[in-house]
């Protein structure tokens, strides 16, 4: 009986040991497997020329592979690429290749922005994703095909991994954190795990879990205010994570592993990006290791939000340091080419 599609892509190379001996195939079999899909990026078993042809007749029945692919692509006068990419079903997601701006080349860096679900429950204010509406959640192998996608299109290996696209990796936990793994493994795509890291828009149930994971994996929490009405208000679904229990459960987060909390906190003018707002976000800050990120919110079309002025982030990283709490703000990348999570899918869909 054939097992689900593209399960074998997600398979560890112990489990593939178990599959091959299964098979009537010797051990290291196995390994050839593993890197043709996580290393050689291999999307069919006709590609996989060093097995024998029984092999691959045998796992085309057994393991069926149906591969994801790029449905459209643009790319920045910055260098960051975006792609929508469609799996075997039809559904489709966003996935950013941001490369180093750094000159040597011994040292470049490149980062992939992935998505855990098609579509996003959220529906926060801000975004573009949430006007689109939850579809599904993704699975581990299509997760993991969205980094090789990238590191194919670049000819470059993706140095940083972080789910900061489409969806909230902590409802889809269990294929979120197989994809990390398998991200992180030394055989194949071999990420570093302080290099790879999961932004959530503050799930503490899924913190809660994620502190207990054996791997240094990092985490980000989608603040945009310290305010617990205005919170509400740009991101009601998580109106039931309140604030009050949000900065326990990072409390315990940061003693359980000792690990840094970075918060992303978009400025929106007149909106988050007033002297009670900066108030608060210090408060919430008082006593956590953490890092801001301060970003200017993207220009969506039919969206109220503007980027706040320049002269707001300057005040506010100056207040930063004299708390000796480390901020930065990030410039946004990939503007030219509908840079706002769920902009470019919308677009595409809506035929522009």
């Amino acid at each position: 009986m054939a097992r689900p599609l593209n399960e074998i892509k997600t398979y560890r190379l112990d489990q593939l040991e178990y599959l091959v001996k299964d098979l009537g195939q010797p051990k290291f079999r196995a390994k050839q497997i593993y890197e043709w899909f996580h290393v050689k990026h291999a999307s069919s078993y006709d590609e996989m020329t060093n097995l024998p042809l029984v092999l691959r007749a045998q796992l085309a029945e057994e393991c069926p592979l149906a591969s994801s692919h790029i449905a459209d692509k643009r790319i920045s006068s910055d260098g960051t690429r975006k792609y929508i990419v469609e799996f075997a079903d039809g559904q489709r997601a966003e996935t950013v290749g941001l490369p180093s701006e750094n000159n040597d080349a011994s040292k470049q860096r490149l980062t992939v922005c992935f998505s855990t679900q098609v579509g996003c429950p959220m529906g926060c204010a801000f975004c573009a994703t949430g006007r689109e509406g939850f579809k599904r959640n993704l699975t581990a192998s299509e997760i993991v095909d969205q980094i090789l996608t990238v590191e194919k299109d670049f000819s470059q290996r993706v140095t940083n991994a972080v789910a900061m696209g489409q969806g909230e990796p902590f409802l889809n936990y269990d294929e979120t954190l197989k994809a990390l793994r398998i991200m992180n493994e030394k055989e194949g795509l071999n990420i570093g795990a302080r290099h790879i890291t999961v932004s959530t828009c503050g799930i503490i149930e899924g913190i809660e879990r994620f502190a207990k994971e054996p791997e240094q994996f990092t985490l980000a929490v989608s603040l945009h205010s310290a305010i617990q009405t205005k919170r509400d208000d740009l991101m009601p679904k998580v109106a039931n994570q309140p604030l009050d229990q949000l900065k326990p459960a990072l409390e315990s987060y940061i003693r359980k592993t000792n690990r840094r909390v970075t918060f992303e906190y978009l400025l929106i003018r007149d909106v988050n990006d007033g002297p009670d707002d900066l108030k608060a976000l210090l408060r919430f800050c008082e006593g956590l290791l953490c890092h801001v990120n301060l970003l200017p919110v993207n220009t969506v079309e039919g969206s109220q939000f503007k980027p706040s002025k320049k002269h707001v982030s300057e005040i506010w990283l100056k207040e930063f340091e004299k708390r000796h709490i480390e901020a930065t703000f990030r410039k946004s990348r990939g503007a030219d080419i509908s840079g706002a999570c769920g902009q470019l899918k919308n677009e595409m869909e809506q035929g522009k």
